[in-house]
């Protein structure tokens, strides 16, 4: 795979050098390190980067996925010297953008200082609330940096599998060897006893004629799955409205307000069934939500089906669609205003070439940002 050449900023970049950068904003807005808009809008820039420099701009206070490492330089990859304490091991600089695993470390540290004495109620409370607002690590740690924090389990040296699976061979060996030397000396000492009779098996009444019932798990992005997750959150919530929502073919990703508690949210996994991700965090009570009755599924899922063809991705799938309100006016020009419903649609292949799109709730695409243009 190759990276982004750094040979000089202004040296112009290639059509594979915008498809890298792009495939880092993905990984990066899936981690949580970008908000919807400013995630679209760096895409766009990167689309229409002139030189290798401007694409570097677009991911200079990014923390590199790990998925895409290998996209980026290797200066860029690895984490820089820290300017101040961290609320990350990472060892990034305070400016650089927090995810939402670091969020989630903070919290559980604030917990523990709450938990020793070291905050009161309120404080942690306060505390938790900004870490869920924080941008940077530097913003996180800010917010522990006055507390005695529990000490980090090291992590275990990787153990060679190898040598992992040669012991358990040799184990295994030794217990067979055992067994057999038992088993040889039993039959020596005594006499085969007689093989028992099997006993009738009685037939089992009221089963006959039933057919086995399978349940289905069709693949959440096609209309069948769309339809199937929309109908399950109804039941399961009692209302067809998220705050946001990512799909992918074979789960589901979304955030709810508390019942009752419009100042709380929870995010929830759905595989067919739902799983909270965690413990309620705040919310703005007027956080606009999206009634997923008012999508065009038949349209999203013929769209979702074309959407490789449409952003020009060779031999590409759709990798996930999400959904949530526009909360800005920068695509309103294209027919999303702030408030709007606004559909995003990926596609990529095994060479992570990529693109996506912008389209209304009932399907008619508002912009595309093609592969290689």
């Amino acid at each position: 795979m190759q990276r982004v050449s750094t040979t000089s900023g202004r040296t112009r970049a290639r059509d594979i050098d915008r498809a890298n950068a792009s495939s880092v904003l993905d990984a990066a807005y899936a981690e949580g390190q970008l908000g919807a808009a400013e995630y679209h809008d760096r895409t766009a820039r990167a689309a229409a980067a002139k030189t290798v420099g401007d694409l570097a701009g677009l991911l200079a206070d990014l923390q590199v996925p790990a998925t895409v490492r290998d996209l980026v330089p290797s200066s860029a990859a690895a984490p820089r010297k820290p300017l101040r304490r961290s609320a990350s091991p990472s060892g990034y600089p305070g400016h650089t953008r927090a995810r939402a695993d670091d969020r989630r470390r903070v919290h559980a540290q604030l917990d523990h200082a709450r938990a020793e004495g070291q905050l009161t109620e309120d404080e942690h409370q306060a505390r938790r609330d900004l870490a869920d607002e924080a941008r940077t690590l530097g913003d996180l740690a800010v917010l522990v940096d006055d507390l005695r924090l529990a000490p980090s389990a090291e992590p275990r040296p990787p153990r060679s599998r190898r040598r992992h699976w040669f012991q358990l061979g040799v184990a295994a060996a030794a217990v067979v060897a055992a067994v057999a030397t038992a088993t040889l000396t039993a039959r020596a000492v005594r006499p085969e006893p007689p093989a028992p009779v099997a006993a009738p098996v009685a037939p089992v009444a009221g089963l006959d004629g039933v057919a086995p019932v399978v349940i289905g798990t069709p693949n959440l992005l096609t209309e069948t799955g769309l339809r199937q997750l929309v109908a399950d959150l109804r039941t399961r919530f009692g209302d067809p409205t998220v705050d946001e929502m990512s799909v992918h073919p074979e789960l589901a990703s979304l955030t709810k307000a508390v019942p009752g508690q419009p100042n709380r949210k929870v995010g929830y996994s759905y595989r067919w069934g739902f799983a909270p991700d965690g413990a309620p965090v705040t919310r703005e009570p007027d956080t606009p939500t999206v009634d997923l009755t008012a999508l065009d599924l038949t349209a999203l899922a013929a769209l979702i089906a074309e959407a490789p063809a449409t952003l020009r991705v060779p031999d590409g799938t759709t990798s996930h669609i999400g959904v949530e309100i526009m909360d800005n006016d920068f695509y309103a020009a294209y027919g999303l205003p702030r408030g709007a419903v606004a559909v995003s649609v990926y596609a990529r292949n095994e060479a992570r070439e990529s693109g996506h799109l912008l389209a209304a709730a009932d399907g008619r695409i508002a912009r595309t940002w093609e592969f290689g243009r």
